[in-house]
């Protein structure tokens, strides 16, 4: 176990995912007031484009370390997004009263247990906007970048009745960490639980009996700030909460971009993996192209793959038109035919079954 010393060098120095620092710069984002008790003692911020109509969905955007909602809706698009395709946004937002470094505290018990704490106070701003703004509340979605990919995890576990899906990029699993020495070892991939036991923290966070909300899960293979075997945790933990395939398909395979895609017996997918190759940590964007959006920083990194679209996209979001024109221009298979993508698919397995056996997450 590290000594206190020790954590507090390691937060100084931002070993915690960093980002874009709003300093003070002009937003587009509205302040969201009096929302409820707010036990987590967050801000809340909003954005509702002219182009929304009643019935619209609702995505919960939650930033990283160091990062503030304004800095990290302009480096991620979101809502660029949203003034083309109508959908609302909230931006929960960290204080540094709460935490120096502006980190949602996804490894503190109080604040990612169900009715107490940050995970309680994003609730409320969630009945908040939905009280206020004509929202389908069944189309509501949450995605996050490094701890607020964990803090997306906690809500997702905590209130998976609130959420249709959800995206964590450069995150955690929900429920492996209660203090910051152990945050640090689960960032480095050190003392990751099994995935079953992992699955049955998700199952006693809310004594939820429905179905659970599909995830897709994003990461670099050169990040070195939280390690990428996260990511397969991820996939274990929320596998062994329904009956998917065993075996993954590849939906979309280029030289940078590989995803394995998980279905239940209906064929639906319930959890997507997108790997970028070489990527290190941050949310991947296009700036670019008709599937440009945002603006690349420290830990949004340009790698000419919009996360944030693709997102958007797989929550049907975006329109078919502008769909169809992304479709037309998307870049051939670099020299990879038919045949070996279908080939792919045994290997896919393969290669998750060992990384989830080599971080002691699946038997």
């Amino acid at each position: 176990m590290r000594n206190i010393a020790d954590t507090i060098r390691r937060l100084n120095v931002n070993r915690m995912p960093a980002g874009i620092v709003d300093a003070g710069g002009s937003t587009r984002l509205k302040a969201l007031a009096d929302f409820g008790q707010n036990p987590g003692e967050l801000r809340a911020w909003h954005y509702i484009p002219a182009s929304f109509k009643p019935g619209s969905p609702l995505v919960v955007v939650l930033h990283g370390c160091t990062q503030t909602a304004a800095g990290y809706d302009r480096g991620s698009g979101w809502s660029e997004l949203a003034d083309t395709h109508g959908f609302a946004l909230l931006f929960p937002e960290q204080q540094r009263g709460n935490n120096a470094n502006l980190c949602f505290n996804w490894f503190n018990p109080g604040d990612v247990g169900r009715g107490q704490g940050e995970v309680e106070s994003i609730r409320q701003m969630l009945v908040a906007m939905s009280a206020r703004y004509p929202i389908d509340r069944s189309r509501t979605y949450i995605t996050g970048l490094s701890a607020g990919g964990a803090m997306a995890a906690a809500m997702l576990s905590t209130y998976p009745e609130l959420f249709k899906a959800g995206a964590i990029i450069a995150g955690l699993p929900f429920g492996t960490a209660s203090t910051i020495p152990e945050a640090f070892d689960r960032m480095r991939g050190h003392g990751l639980p099994e995935s079953r036991a992992l699955a049955e923290k998700v199952r006693k966070a809310s004594g939820h009996a429905g179905s659970w909300p599909a995830i897709s899960v994003w990461h670099g293979s050169a990040d070195t700030t939280v390690d990428p075997v996260n990511m397969e945790a991820i996939i274990g933990q929320w596998w062994h909460l329904s009956d998917l395939d065993d075996a993954p398909t590849i939906t979309s395979l280029t030289q940078k971009h590989q995803c394995r895609t998980w279905r239940d017996a209906n064929g639906v997918a319930c959890i997507e993996a997108h790997t970028i190759k070489g990527m290190a940590h941050g949310t991947p964007i296009k700036t670019g192209g008709i599937d440009g959006y945002g603006a690349a920083g420290p830990f949004v990194l340009d790698v000419g793959i919009s996360s944030t679209w693709h997102i958007a996209d797989s929550w049907n979001l975006i329109t078919e038109t502008e769909r169809q024109k992304v479709e037309a221009i998307k870049p051939a298979l670099d020299g990879i035919g038919a045949n070996d993508a279908r080939g792919g698919d045994q290997a896919v397995g393969s290669v998750i079954e060992n990384a989830l056996r080599a971080a002691g997450l699946m038997r």
